[in-house]
């Protein structure tokens, strides 16, 4: 799919305040609330816009931890990165889950209310399920940057 200026503009906009009204988004971009609106089911449509999301404070949901797990697999046959991928979908705490290549075969982003919550996860999720060779873990210490979406180039 191709985007021109207005398409961008909408997304930037959107990927900002998802709350935005479409009569706000249509003035932002120079059109009326119809063709504006016409554009956004489009670029839903096209699976360009995939959701709408609140972003959420973890600590003041109980989650005070915030871990990174790489996971390194015995095989790399693909009913077996299936398999894991689907046990990881069921642990409602990883949060993300991303295959890599090199070393580690994926790295998760897992929360938890604190360190005894995360071990159990560890212990009894991870490091015991079908073909998990070996699990390394970081504590963050702080995050200083954390901006969902990708950069959207809008004029």
């Amino acid at each position: 799919m191709r985007f021109d200026e207005i398409d961008m503009r909408i997304l930037a906009l959107l990927q900002e305040n998802g709350r935005m009204t479409n009569v706000e988004l249509a003035e932002r971009v120079g059109l009326t609330a119809p063709p504006c609106l016409r554009r956004v089911r489009a670029l839903e449509q096209e699976g360009v816009i995939r959701g709408y999301h609140a972003t959420l404070e973890s600590e003041a949901l109980g989650y005070g931890l915030t871990v990174f797990a790489m996971v390194s697999l015995r095989s790399q046959a693909e009913s077996d990165l299936r398999a894991f991928e689907q046990l990881v979908a069921d642990i409602p705490e990883v949060r993300e889950c991303h295959m890599l290549n090199g070393e580690i075969d994926f790295i998760l982003k897992i929360v938890a209310s604190d360190l005894q919550s995360f071990q159990r996860i560890l212990t009894t999720r991870l490091t015991t399920a079908p073909n998990v060779e070996s699990v390394k873990t970081s504590l963050t210490i702080r995050t200083s940057k954390e901006i969902p979406g990708v950069p959207v180039n809008a004029p």
